[in-house]
């Protein structure tokens, strides 16, 4: 299993794309895994199960984001949405990679633990999720990524690409300068992470990743 983290618009989802290529035509089966804490399988299926919210226009966005903002004040929903996606990254994670790595399939997740923590720690930091002990417990069973690889971009950079590809939501350009610190600490940090520079060609990109993985 690899992961891909970074900055909205850096460029992970077309190398991610590209290594999913790359897979292909070296015979192998790979699936790409989107997950961010709140928003895996398992939270969508609970969603669906409570009719939360099925509209689609802008402006019923709008109203969603009210509607769970003013749910979140809640402390006691907070912390039960909090464990429900805990449990469900668990789940995931720590369950469903290993089983598609049994079968010989190459998992490829775009977003990983981190990101969801750094999500955690901006919308509900008064909970301090990272020392629940169930956190603690899905940084155990999570599967290892072979290779992390974190790719950054400045924030104007970040701010202009999300513009391009009409992002409903963007984060502000505090949230965002907030982020980019945490996942340049993160890098600097752990020896196992891959900083990627997403400012140059996605050519470039890709075959620093590609030299990475010794594909």
């Amino acid at each position: 299993m690899i992961a891909f983290s970074g900055l909205d618009g850096a460029g992970k989802s077309t190398q991610i794309d590209l290594v999913a290529k790359k897979y292909k035509s070296l015979g192998s089966k790979s699936i790409i895994l989107w997950a961010r804490g709140g928003y895996t399988p398992g939270m969508k299926f609970i969603k669906n199960l409570f009719k939360i919210s099925k509209q689609t226009s802008k402006k019923d966005s709008h109203k969603r984001v009210n509607s769970r903002e003013k749910s979140f004040s809640n402390p006691t929903i907070r912390n039960i949405w909090l464990t429900l996606s805990i449990i469900d990254l668990i789940l995931l994670y720590g369950f469903y990679i290993r089983i598609k790595e049994l079968f010989g399939v190459k998992i490829i997740c775009d977003r990983y633990t981190y990101d969801t923590l750094l999500d955690f720690k901006l919308n509900f930091p008064l909970e301090k999720v990272e020392k629940w002990i169930l956190w603690k417990l899905l940084l155990i069973v999570s599967v290892k990524p072979k290779k992390h690889f974190v790719i950054t971009i400045p924030v104007l950079e970040s701010q202009h690409r999300s513009k391009l590809k009409n992002e409903p939501f963007p984060d502000s350009k505090e949230v965002l300068q907030s982020r980019l610190n945490k996942y340049l600490k993160y890098v600097s940090t752990d020896k196992d992470v891959i900083h990627i520079d997403g400012t140059n060609e996605i050519d470039v990109l890709h075959s620093k990743i590609i030299e990475k993985l010794n594909l």
